[in-house]
């Protein structure tokens, strides 16, 4: 059964229209997607904003209804992702598909070619799944980390990407036009200068944005384009869940942590990607870094609340000003 705040949440479709619209409503009817890592979070929310603009979708992950994956979080699924995809106006299809295992991602891929005619049109790269690893590491010192720990979150976030991108490229780039999106965390203006306080997290988080600028070189040929994109505070259903507050309720959380006000919904990278995906120039985005709040600006949407958050913008300008409220950010 489908969680009825994540499915409110998550069905707002966009009230713009973002550049590239083909016709009113359907922007991207006929492409087709695939979100790697769509159970939940910010891979669920693109997944859906893809479908809202008419994509069929294919969604993978490893929690299905039948098993948990090592997140242990058995209330988001591929299937639901899928249905959450189709209520919005478009096509989902789950596939269980582990990314760290390259047979299982060839067979994802061939699925693909065979049910689409050889046609992929976007490949978003959102593999992840390792905030289970991270939360007291933070603030420890590389060799005061479990080794184990460190090493699972680089194959969580960037083992799986390359065998992701490895097994997929050579379908998107049949055509010209694909695009592929590396989601991760932080952009390069912020994450150059600044030590995401956990080494093996720093690098994680970081290679998608490296991963996203060579891909760049290699697409451009076929006439591709390739970007990362981070969104900003997101109120993932862990985060959520970490608060101890609902997507209806979280400005309860603000009364502790007064800068969760600048937080974001799932949907406004969704909205973002698919915002990317729909116009015919996004290559002159090639190889960039990019953020939701960013795209926002530039391509008009909103969050699912009508604001526009720019969690970027108000981590740097509090670095020169601690008396900046992140109200004025949104």
């Amino acid at each position: 059964m489908i969680n009825e705040t994540t499915h409110e949440t998550l069905h707002e479709t966009s009230r713009e229209t973002p550049r590239g619209t083909t016709r009113e409503g359907a922007p991207l009817a006929g492409r087709i997607a695939l979100v790697a890592g769509a159970t939940r979070g910010a891979g669920r929310a693109i997944a859906v904003q893809l479908g809202a603009a008419g994509a069929t979708v294919y969604v993978t992950g490893r929690t299905t209804r039948d098993r948990l994956s090592e997140v242990g979080r058995g209330t988001e699924t591929i299937e639901e992702t899928a249905e959450l995809v189709t209520a919005a106006g478009g096509t989902g299809i789950a596939v269980p598909t582990d990314h760290l295992e390259p047979e299982q991602v060839r067979a994802l891929v061939d699925r693909v070619d065979r049910e689409q005619d050889g046609r992929l049109d976007v490949l978003v790269n959102d593999v992840w799944g390792g905030e289970h690893l991270i939360g007291a590491s933070f603030g420890k010192k590389t060799w005061e980390i479990g080794l184990a720990d460190g090493l699972r979150m680089l194959e969580l976030g960037v083992k799986t990407h390359l065998i992701t991108s490895h097994a997929v490229l050579p379908l998107l780039t049949r055509r010209p036009g694909g695009l592929v999106v590396e989601i991760t965390d932080g952009t390069t203006a912020y994450n150059a200068t600044r030590f995401r306080e956990n080494l093996f997290y720093d690098l994680a988080k970081n290679a998608p944005i490296r991963m996203a600028f060579g891909l760049a070189k290699e697409l451009a040929a076929a006439g591709g384009t390739a970007v990362s994109v981070s969104p900003g505070w997101l109120r993932s259903e862990q985060m959520l869940a970490t608060f101890g507050v609902t997507e209806a309720t979280w400005r309860d959380a603000t009364a502790k942590v007064p800068d969760f006000a600048v937080s974001e919904s799932p949907v406004y990278v969704g909205r973002a990607v698919a915002a990317l995906a729909a116009d015919p120039g996004r290559a002159r985005w090639n190889g960039q870094s990019l953020d939701s709040g960013r795209l926002a600006r530039e391509y008009g949407f909103t969050d699912a609340d009508g604001s526009r958050p720019d969690s970027w913008g108000f981590l740097l300008a509090k670095e020169a000003d601690p008396a900046v409220r992140a109200e004025d950010y949104r």
